[in-house]
């Protein structure tokens, strides 16, 4: 009797082993405002994951006031926590300076990234008949730059730091304006960081013409961000490369998240990005190079899976 007992107990086992095998695995993605972009590409990815791993990881979205929040909450959440942010904020975050002083965690040490995704673009667009080829050309215009967000904060600072603060008349109206603002002749252009395409852009490309300024060397090298070039052709009449700025923004998560389903993760992830980049083009600027933007470490399932596809990880990051 007691053998069949046991024998029934191991049958019942061997039973529960299939559905152990496919259970889905959860994951939350901290991601930004509903009403931002990158919301927008949180549920994009979400998308891509179930499809990616036919249905094996559901990952669920979460609206966010931004990345400090998402870099705070990995020092409390547990589990698979995944979460977007510029790699400069880890770096903060986990030398415990800036708005991270005074908050130091030791889970930040277990921060670990993932894969890059679009990155904030700076553009200066300008109306095609502003008579405006460099930024020394901005010099008496009206330009509009935006209030409080990081395209506004940037687009102030350059001025200053090309010289032109005070000689640039900046117009006090809300960036959702500058499209009309530029067809009807009230400004000369505007400033905006987006990933591009960024829909505002194309919008005044398609509406009224537009030239997109282009930084020297140099003036890249007095930013200091990230050298990026938008390729002539990404908006009607723009046929030249433009030389600009942007700020990297990385997906990551940390060492809770097993390497099996990092793996899978990031796998779902490049193998849905064609795919996604048919429907929204931005996806189409991401490329394996932009792991050189990462800072700290990778996590160790996302390693295997670049390991395996080929894609170069720098020495530092593994």
């Amino acid at each position: 009797m007691k053998t069949l007992i046991r024998a029934a107990a191991l049958l019942a086992g061997t039973a529960l082993l299939p559905t152990l095998a496919t259970a889905e695995e959860r994951v939350t993605f901290k991601s930004a405002k509903t009403t931002s972009s990158y919301y927008q590409m949180a549920v994009q990815i979400a998308e891509a994951v179930k499809a990616g791993t036919d249905g094996d990881i559901v990952v669920t979205v979460e609206e966010s006031q931004g990345s400090v929040q998402n870099v705070m909450e990995s020092g409390k959440r547990s589990g698979n926590y995944v979460f977007t942010t510029p790699p400069v904020l880890v770096k903060l975050a986990q030398n415990g300076k800036a708005m991270f002083e005074g908050k130091e965690n030791p889970k930040f040490a277990d921060i670990r990234a993932l894969f890059p995704i679009p990155s904030l673009t700076m553009h200066f667009v300008l109306r095609d008949d502003s008579g405006v080829e460099d930024f020394a050309d901005l010099k008496g215009k009206t330009i509009l730059i935006g209030k409080g967000s990081f395209g506004a904060k940037e687009g102030a600072k350059y001025l200053t730091l090309f010289g032109l603060e005070g000689s640039v008349e900046l117009a006090n109206v809300e960036l959702n304006a500058a499209v009309a603002a530029m067809k009807n002749k009230q400004i000369d252009g505007f400033v905006t960081a987006g990933s591009y395409p960024a829909p505002n852009v194309i919008e005044a490309a398609a509406g009224t013409g537009i030239t997109l300024l282009s930084m020297t060397d140099e003036q890249v090298k007095m930013t200091k961000r990230t050298r990026l070039v938008i390729p002539g052709g990404t908006y009607a009449g723009v046929d030249d490369d433009t030389v600009t700025t942007s700020l990297p923004v990385i997906a990551h998560t940390t060492t809770d998240m097993t390497d099996d389903t990092a793996y899978e993760l990031v796998k779902a992830y490049w193998s849905q990005k064609d795919t996604m980049g048919e429907d929204s083009a931005w996806w189409n600027a991401v490329s394996g190079e932009m792991l050189e933007n990462v800072y700290g470490k990778l996590h160790p399932g996302a390693v295997r899976y670049y390991d395996e596809a080929e894609i170069d990880v720098p020495d530092a990051l593994r």
